[in-house]
C-alpha cells in the first residue's frame, strides 16, 4: 500500500508549481506558445484551467483535444471550444483537435496540429493523476517542443486527498499500469 501511495504522489507533475498566477522571466514561469487541455476524466475543470491560464497570459493559443465519447453530440474539443468562448476566449485563439480517443492519440494528432501551426511551446493542462502518463506521451510525438506541465488543482475524480477514497486508489493504480505499459512497449 505505501508504494501505491508514493505512486500516486509521483503521478502529479506540475511545472508551474512555483510560479504566480501570471508569467514572469523566470525560466520556469514564462509563456508559452500555446495551452493544450486534453478532454477526459472532469474535463470541465481542464478546460476551466486552460481558460484561466490563457485569460492571465500565459499563452496566445489553447489547443483543446478529444473526441466525443458519444458519437451523437459534438467531440470533447468542441464542447470545451464552446465553454472558453462563453467565457471570453476568441474563437481565433482556439485550435481544436477532434479525433483522439486516447491519450496516445491526443498526443499524437495534437502534435500534428502543433507542428502544422509552428508551435514551439506549450503547458499540458489535464487532471491531477493524469499528468505524468499525458507529458510522457506528448514528450514521445513531440520531442521537439519545449511542455510544461500543469494539473488542474482538484476535480471531480481527484484532490490531495485521493487516497482516503477507493476512487482515488483505482486511478491512482490504473495510471500507474498505464505507465509501465507504455514504459514497456514505447518505440
Amino acid at each position: 500500500m505505501l508504494l501505491v501511495w508514493l505512486g500516486g504522489r509521483w503521478l502529479t507533475r506540475d511545472d508551474l508549481a512555483t510560479c504566480q498566477a501570471a508569467p514572469s522571466s523566470a525560466e520556469q514561469c514564462q509563456a508559452a506558445d500555446a495551452i493544450v487541455a486534453v478532454s477526459g476524466g472532469d474535463t470541465q475543470a481542464r478546460t476551466a484551467e486552460a481558460i484561466r491560464l490563457y485569460q492571465n497570459g500565459w499563452a496566445r493559443f489553447i489547443v483543446f483535444s478529444g473526441a466525443a465519447a458519444d458519437k451523437t453530440g459534438p467531440s470533447n474539443a468542441e464542447a470545451m471550444r464552446r465553454q472558453a468562448v462563453a467565457a471570453g476566449v476568441p474563437d481565433r485563439a482556439i485550435l481544436t483537435e477532434e479525433l483522439s480517443e486516447t491519450t496516445r492519440q491526443n498526443a499524437k494528432k495534437t502534435g500534428q496540429l502543433l507542428r502544422q501551426k509552428n508551435i514551439d511551446s506549450i503547458i499540458l493542462v489535464t487532471s491531477a493523476y493524469h499528468s505524468r502518463r499525458v507529458a510522457l506521451e506528448f514528450g514521445q510525438y513531440v520531442p521537439h517542443i519545449a511542455m510544461r506541465s500543469h494539473p488542474v488543482a482538484t476535480d471531480r475524480q481527484w484532490s490531495d486527498t485521493w487516497w482516503l477514497t477507493p476512487s482515488g486508489w483505482q486511478l491512482t493504480i490504473e495510471e500507474l499500469v498505464k505507465i509501465g505499459w507504455f514504459k514497456a512497449v514505447q518505440p
